[in-house]
């Protein structure tokens, strides 16, 4: 089982509380020696050949050629990797990256990128856990880890991505405004922020990203259309959103607001929505401090594009056209959006009454 300077593969033996017989573990172990250091890992497997490949590809790592500079990589080198390549190739997500590495570089910033074995990884979610960290938020860091490691190797700066296994996520969306907490809430915004919550109501799109950017040329009122371009969503595909009354009433009296300040100061304003000729970017503030007091609190922004969906389910708009206005790809993103709520179930229950009448009309009872 063990040769002189290869490591060897075996299962661990331990002493039976009940009957006192020395016994052996399911799960097969490799041994080696690392550094001048004996090592002892488990394979996570019962099958021998698994440790076996496990092992192999150990030594392989030990006896890395120098040239490729595996043995020296550091964590914080494939890091830095990380968030040039999302730099240099414009990805939309380089905030959230950027949020997640501040958390993976806490804990692993002292080690380098051969001894990131799925032992340390299961260590760090165990860590997160009791930090509170959400399922979500620790996937959305283990994801960037993973990508991290595949540069690396792509790089010949690492050899082995371990196995990093993600965490069951609740994606069950819950929050939605009916429209007398939609209104409370507004009611209680500043007057520069309240267009952009109203149109946020109606059209469902992302607030910071697709709304909060709309300049002047995007809003079509001749033809009935307010538009995103090719580039500006998440999945980089325009989209327009038909101007219905409501919408052409809220962008026909923010144009005419912004009119008349370009004409006291003498300069055009390209935003759609701003403060005093400046572009809005954000108001958590404001709208976390009007939610409560419209005794809503700890409701999201981005509970309005629930809300718009389920409008639209309520309203009969046919479900291809909902998910391209919303802007979904897919049914199983839109599903998770279509929520059902108390007062559209006990309408559900009225037809289903009227229906189970119309159909019983004129025959006789068989209780």
């Amino acid at each position: 089982m063990k040769a002189r300077g290869l490591g060897r593969v075996y299962r661990r033996t331990y002493r039976d509380k009940r009957t006192g017989e020395q016994r052996e573990t399911n799960t097969w172990w490799i041994e080696y020696s690392h550094r001048g250091k004996k090592v002892r890992e488990s394979s996570g497997s019962s099958l021998r050949r698994d440790a076996s490949a496990l092992l192999k590809r150990r030594l392989t790592r030990r006896g890395a050629k120098p040239g490729k500079d595996i043995e020296k990589t550091t964590f914080e080198e494939l890091a830095e990797m990380l968030l040039n390549d999302y730099k240099v190739n414009g990805r939309r997500s380089l905030k959230r990256v950027e949020g997640s590495m501040k958390h993976l570089l806490a804990f692993f910033s002292d080690q380098r990128a051969i001894d990131i074995t799925t032992d340390r990884v299961l260590a760090y979610v165990a860590l997160r856990q009791d930090e509170e960290a959400k399922n979500a938020t620790i996937n959305r860091e283990l994801a960037a880890l993973k990508r991290l490691l595949r540069l690396g190797k792509q790089a010949e700066k690492c050899d082995d991505v371990p196995h990093i296994a993600m965490l069951r996520e609740n994606n069950t969306r819950k929050g939605f405004f009916d429209r007398e907490q939609f209104e409370d809430v507004v009611r209680h915004l500043p007057i520069d922020v309240r267009p952009v919550v109203q149109i946020a109501y109606v059209t469902g799109w992302r607030v910071t990203a697709e709304i909060l950017t709309r300049q002047w040329q995007h809003v079509d009122f001749k033809n009935g259309w307010l538009r995103l371009e090719p580039g500006e969503t998440k999945n980089n595909k325009g989209r327009n959103f038909p101007l219905t009354d409501e919408l052409r009433e809220i962008l026909g009296h923010q144009r005419t607001r912004t009119k008349a300040l370009e004409q006291a100061r003498g300069e055009i304003i390209p935003w759609v929505f701003h403060r005093d000729g400046d572009r809005i970017r954000y108001f958590q503030r404001s709208w976390k401090t009007a939610c409560k007091n419209a005794g809503v609190p700890g409701r999201l922004l981005h509970d309005f594009r629930r809300t718009a969906v389920r409008n639209l389910e309520r309203a009969g708009v046919p479900r291809s056209d909902a998910k391209e206005m919303v802007g979904h790809q897919t049914d199983s993103v839109y599903n998770r959006y279509a929520i059902s709520d108390s007062a559209s179930l006990k309408e559900s229950a009225r037809k289903l009454s009227q229906f189970h009448q119309r159909e019983g009309s004129g025959q006789a009872s068989t209780f």
